[in-house]
């Protein structure tokens, strides 16, 4: 049975933490590495990991250079076949997520798997807000900025120790940076799963005024065009409209 590391970052995360380890702790899947990397809270989140014991089995807390800093510290202390990603303020839909996840990675021999996820308010988790779905993603759709639900994204490990991990220069892209990389250039392989998996909480780093979303489209641009991938800063902002009206089905047709 292979291994599989979950990681989840946080900072100050009192409020929605317990929630988040829970999700993991429940999972039936049997060989599971917990890691969780914190940057030196100062509120009661410490507090609330250290009650869990042996059950997160690596817990690191201390100051860092952002939430990509420590994903990436967590992925060099992460020693499971395959590597997930659960922030701080999110939950795995059931208890079942982990074994579905991985007898896709047993069955498919791929290099990724992805499913879908649901939005909700804070403190009705079993209220969904919106889906986002995986399904018609097609890795030709980055070029306008559409990424697969990242929170459900799972890799083996042995793809970060090939293509790199995430690229530190990005204060907001690097979650798009990395998988521009890995399914557009290097063209991993992967599975979508049709399942939700992840249900996440509103808000986030990637949410808020139009002055950051254009931040975050300024740095989606840059990565393009580093790694070389047709696109401009008009395409990149297709994908809020693509959001708001839900044509990603039709973009995919056209982006194979």
């Amino acid at each position: 049975m292979d291994k599989v590391s979950i990681i989840t970052v946080c900072f100050n995360s009192g409020e929605t933490i317990a929630d988040t380890v829970d999700s993991v702790l429940s999972q039936d899947y049997k060989n599971v590495e917990y890691i969780v990397v914190d940057g030196a809270s100062t509120d009661n989140t410490m507090d609330i990991l250290r009650s869990y014991g042996d059950r997160i089995h690596k817990l690191v807390s201390e100051k860092d250079n952002g939430l990509y800093d420590a994903m990436n510290k967590a992925i060099d202390l992460s020693t499971g076949d395959v590597i997930g990603i659960l922030n701080s303020d999110d939950i795995y839909d059931n208890e079942k997520v982990l074994s579905r996840v991985m007898h896709e990675f047993a069955t498919k021999n791929v290099d990724s798997v992805f499913g879908d996820l649901y939005y909700f308010k804070p403190n009705k988790p079993e209220k969904p807000i919106r889906h986002f779905r995986g399904r018609y993603f097609r890795p030709g759709m980055i070029r306008m900025g559409i990424l697969p639900p990242h929170p459900t994204f799972f890799v083996r490990r042995e793809v970060y120790d090939k293509y790199g991990k995430f690229d530190l220069r990005y204060k907001y892209a690097a979650d798009f940076d990395l998988m521009a990389r890995l399914l557009y250039v290097h063209r991993i392989s992967y599975s979508y799963l049709p399942l939700n998996l992840v249900r996440m909480r509103i808000g986030g780093i990637s949410t808020g005024s139009w002055r950051r979303i254009i931040e975050i489209n300024n740095e989606d641009l840059k990565s393009c065009r580093e790694h070389g991938i047709p696109t401009n800063a008009f395409m990149l902002h297709m994908k809020y409209l693509l959001k708001m009206f839900g044509i990603r089905d039709i973009v995919a047709l056209l982006s194979h």
